[in-house]
Order: C-alpha cells, then structure tokens, then sequence
C-alpha cells in the first residue's frame, strides 16, 4: 500500500486487525479516510469487505480463520460458530469439506443480517460456549445437529454423526435432544442415522453393509463387535460379527481411514484373527454398491463355509448400544 504524507502506517494498521481482519470504522480511528476504506475494498483493490462494515486487507478467499473472525465481529459478543465450521474445530474430520459459507448463531432478540460468506441464524437457544483455538463455537451436538440439518446426502450425514460419536465428542443421546428441541426441520435423515449409529454402525460404508446384509436371509450380526481369544487378550473390533459361526466381515479400508497408521492397525488386526482362526471376509467400501450382487452371494457363501469349520477358541461381546446406557430418548423413533 502507498504511504501518503500524513497517512497511518500499514503496519500499525495490520497490528490493529484480527489476522488481517477489521472494523472499517476501526481504519477509520486509525486515521484513514471512510472514502479511502471503501475504495480499496472495490473489486481488483488490495482490500476486500467480508460482511458490513468488516474488512480483509488482503485479496484471495479468507482463510477459516480469518472468516470466522468476521463473523464474530459481525454477530457480535455473543455470537457464535457452529455448523460444518465448529465440527472441524472440535475435531471431527469426516463428513463434507468445509462449505464456503460459514454458519453462526446470535441471540433472537439480535438483528444481524446474513452474507454471502456467513449464514446468522437468530436462536432463542443460544448455548453456552466452548472455546477452540480462542474461537467460541456451539458445543459439538450442538454444531453436528446444526450441521445435517442442511446436509442431503445421507452418506455425508452418517459419516458426521459416526465420527462425532466414536470420537466420544458427543452420545446419540444428546444429538437425539438437539434434533428434538431444534424442530423437525431437516431431521428426517439425521433421526434415521442415529438409529443406525445407535446399532453400532460407526462409518457410511457400514452403513451400506447393513443394508445389503438386509437382503442376505443370513442372521443379523453384532455390529462392531468386540473379540476376544481364550485368554480374554482383544483381537479386534469386528465391523460385523456372526457369533453363532464365528465370522467377522471386515468392511474398512484405506480410503475410509483417517491415516496410514489407522490402515496399518487395520491390517495388524485382521492378522490376529487369522492367527486366531477366526473366518473373515473382508469387503472393500465401494463394492457395498458397485457390486451389491456379488458381495451378498460372497456373505451368504463365507457364512456357509464358517458354519462348517470347527469354532475357533475365542468369544466376542456386542457393542452397548446407547440405548442400554441410557442414551436414545422417545421421539428419536417418531
């Protein structure tokens, strides 16, 4: 920026901003002129406006950070992120990219207009804060229930609500009340999800599994059961067990992890069930529909062939589901 006589200094200017992120009328305190501030934000200027009266001074797109400042200079002391925004500042990591667009909450009697970077949603259910990184964002059922309430895709959906579950950021039971107190706007999909993540499906390509395990004819397995071999040492976590003949069917992958070390104890574990005679078939996520026809013929046949093989010395427990502990509450299955 060109320095006039007489004119503040860029770099007391950008210690006054947040990230680069400021009030105009702040630039204006400062000693630039309100013409000066605007002209700059024009298209093709060193600046750019992020919401009314909040200013960039920097061209390209706003990092997270430094949209999530503008917002909360925008929404005002109160305000607060949530939504797909506050899910990956608390730590969940699957789900959908971070939408351009970031969603934030404001008490109802506040009137804070939306932009094209921010959606400010008005509540008369303002929660209590939790700090990430000095960001206030909604607590993490909160910001989830947020989130799939705009989200379609049922696939994004499950892998939102499974990670934040097995992530322990949150119960089903919580995301029930937060979809039951939100209204029942959006929560058609979600409540259906929740149930299935209640049964112990903690990933979408389970998800899938479950659904084509539907149609097999074969009983229903224990999901994401745990095993054990005789001296009670873990082998495993099953994604779906079949006690009664001992089979594990393993449905994760490479893909569906978060890191090559989560692939590596993969693999370790599907060695400890070899090594233990456990009866696995392992099932890569994309099959699940690609060729639904083949898997199914695949289950049937490996559920055969366990059946016939002597029982392996080991001994497996199914996953509590939330609802033993107290977690699912009533209108979750309205």
């Amino acid at each position: 920026m060109r320095r006039r006589a007489g004119s503040p200094d860029p770099d007391d200017l950008l210690a006054a901003a947040l990230d680069g992120v400021i009030r105009a009328r702040t630039l204006v305190e400062l000693g630039v002129e309100e013409t000066t501030v605007y002209r700059r934000c024009r298209d093709g200027g060193p600046w750019q406006r992020l919401a009314p009266g909040i200013v960039l001074m920097a061209t390209g797109h706003p990092t997270p950070d430094q949209l999530a400042t503008a917002a909360l200079l925008h929404g005002g002391p109160e305000g607060l992120i949530t939504g797909l925004h506050a899910c990956h500042r608390h730590g969940i990591r699957r789900g959908p990219q971070l939408p351009a667009t970031l969603h934030m909450l404001v008490p109802h009697v506040r009137q804070v207009r939306s932009t094209e970077l921010m959606y400010v949603e008005r509540t008369k259910r303002l929660p209590p804060p939790v700090v990430r990184g000095g960001f206030p964002l909604a607590p993490p059922a909160r910001a989830v229930s947020d989130a799939v309430r705009r989200l379609r895709s049922r696939r994004d959906i499950t892998e939102l609500v499974s990670d934040a579950v097995q992530r322990g950021l949150c119960t089903v039971s919580e995301l029930s009340t937060e979809l039951t107190e939100g209204g029942r706007r959006g929560s058609s999909t979600p409540r259906s999800v929740l149930l299935d993540v209640s049964a112990g499906v903690l990933s979408a390509a389970e998800a899938d599994a479950k659904r084509l395990w539907a149609r097999s004819g074969l009983p229903e397995p224990w999901w994401n059961a745990r095993v054990h071999d005789a001296d009670g040492n873990l082998l495993g976590i099953a994604d779906a067990w079949w006690d009664d003949v001992c089979l594990a069917w393993e449905i994760n992958s490479f893909a569906w992890h978060l890191a090559p070390e989560d692939y590596a104890r993969e693999q370790e574990k599907r060695a400890r069930f070899a090594a233990a005679g456990v009866n696995v078939l392992p099932t890569l996520p994309r099959r699940l529909r690609a060729n639904s026809r083949e898997v199914l013929a695949e289950l049937r046949k490996a559920y055969e062939a366990a059946a016939a093989s002597p029982r392996p010395r080991v001994w497996a427990t199914p996953r509590a589901s939330e609802r033993q502990q107290g977690g699912l509450t009533g209108p979750l299955r309205q």
